[in-house]
């Protein structure tokens, strides 16, 4: 998509589109997805997006969140201190 193509005003009825609810759309032309299809689905993260993505047991976000309200950030901060703990 060329830059000019970013700064062309929309054609777009947003305030027709906002007030439409979920029976309202078409969707006769898209598939089904069925559990054979997630079956065979696979879950692509682009390579930018690894360093982003980390794998937490549910067990473990489930404390996090009940003792803390930004369970991100306390998790980065748990590793923080764990990396300057093992500096020698």
């Amino acid at each position: 998509m060329s830059d000019n193509a970013m700064n062309t005003p929309t054609r777009t009825d947003w305030s027709r589109l906002a007030q439409q609810t979920d029976d309202d759309i078409d969707t006769s032309d898209i598939p089904i997805l069925t559990d054979e299809f997630f079956g065979r689905a696979k879950l692509l993260i682009p390579r930018e997006m690894i360093d982003r993505t980390i794998q937490i047991d549910a067990d473990v976000m489930k404390w996090l969140r009940s003792h803390e309200q930004h369970a991100t950030q306390t998790i980065n901060h748990i590793l923080r201190a764990y990396i300057e703990s093992q500096k020698v």
